[in-house]
């Protein structure tokens, strides 16, 4: 299910959810030749934007997030909660579904 917003700064993760927006594909080679939409696949790497207070574990301690704000990590190809503000799509995926932080 989608859902339609104004803007994304409306828009707090809740618990252990981490709200990322999909790293585009280059559509131009570096030879400068520019590539059809159809022909670049969807890359798995996100930008992390914003991040909940993290989940409570069995005692009812909270669990802190493995990522902050502006991270990039690599998320599953499929999966995740999408969320559209005006023609950008994110997603809001738990913090055990991204699989790993791509440290730069």
């Amino acid at each position: 299910m989608t859902t339609a917003l104004k803007s994304i700064k409306s828009l707090a993760p809740l618990l252990d959810r981490i709200l990322v927006q999909r790293i585009k594909a280059e559509t131009k080679t570096a030879s400068g030749i520019f590539l059809p939409e159809s022909s670049v696949k969807e890359l798995n790497e996100a930008r992390v934007l914003a991040v909940g207070p993290g989940g409570l574990d069995k005692e009812g301690k909270r669990v802190t997030p493995s990522v902050t704000p502006g991270d990039k990590v690599l998320i599953p190809q499929y999966g995740g909660s999408p969320v559209k503000v005006g023609e950008e799509e994110y997603s809001l995926f738990r913090d055990h579904e991204l699989l790993a932080k791509i440290n730069e």
